[in-house]
């Protein structure tokens, strides 16, 4: 369960079956909580766990599973607000290492500047930023009952919107057929909007040198 393998979305159905909805709900709280947590699969887990749920073999009903992960994600999403509310900036202050990079820092700078309030919500449709935003929002002292609001939104249009989409596609026979080209799609469109974010942060500290 420690290796690597574990964090693959095929592995953990493929192995965990039952209890593959609760080890998800621990990998969306890690993600979207904790600043280690950015290089966990959210998106393609929550597609493959709501194509799981429309087997005859799902452990539990769609609704039960969109509460459980959805309450993940809030809960997650409160950690990393208070986590950047009590540290303040030195929470962003430490060096470079595998698990914390500048560039996300800075490219969660310009997510901030480009979206606002709403990036509260528009991250959880973007690997990294899902995981660096509510601690920023927390740093820059975002007023707690504006977060508390677009937070609720987010992770109800999150948590349960992706698993009720891989719930409903898994009626299609393309998609049951093409499982892993459907989630590899999956995957790199979501990754689509960050990798552009931190291609302007690359092109700025070059323009500055």
């Amino acid at each position: 369960m420690f290796g690597i393998d574990w964090l693959d979305p095929h592995t953990l159905i493929r192995d965990y079956g039952n209890i593959a909805v609760f080890i998800t709900c621990i990998i969306v709280y890690v993600e979207t909580g904790l600043l280690v947590g950015f290089f966990l699969p959210g998106d393609s887990l929550l597609f493959l766990i709501g194509l799981f749920l429309a087997s005859p073999q799902a452990p539990m009903p769609l609704w039960l599973a969109c509460i459980l992960i959805s309450t993940s994600a809030w809960l997650g999403d409160q950690t990393g607000y208070w986590i950047g509310r009590k540290a303040g900036p030195a929470v962003f202050n430490k060096p470079d290492s595998k698990l914390f990079s500048h560039r996300n820092v800075e490219a969660t700078e310009r997510f901030f500047a480009k979206y606002g309030s709403k990036a509260i919500i528009v991250a959880h449709f973007v690997p990294v930023m899902r995981t660096f935003v509510p601690v920023a929002a927390g740093v820059g002292k975002m007023p707690y009952p504006q977060f508390l609001r677009l937070n609720f939104i987010a992770v109800i249009v999150w948590g349960s919107g992706v698993t009720t989409l891989g719930y409903f596609l898994g009626g299609v026979p393309f998609v049951n057929e093409h499982v892993e080209l459907v989630t590899l799609s999956f995957i790199v469109l979501s990754f689509i909007p960050i990798a552009l974010e931190l291609l302007k942060v690359w092109r700025e500290r070059r323009a500055s040198k």
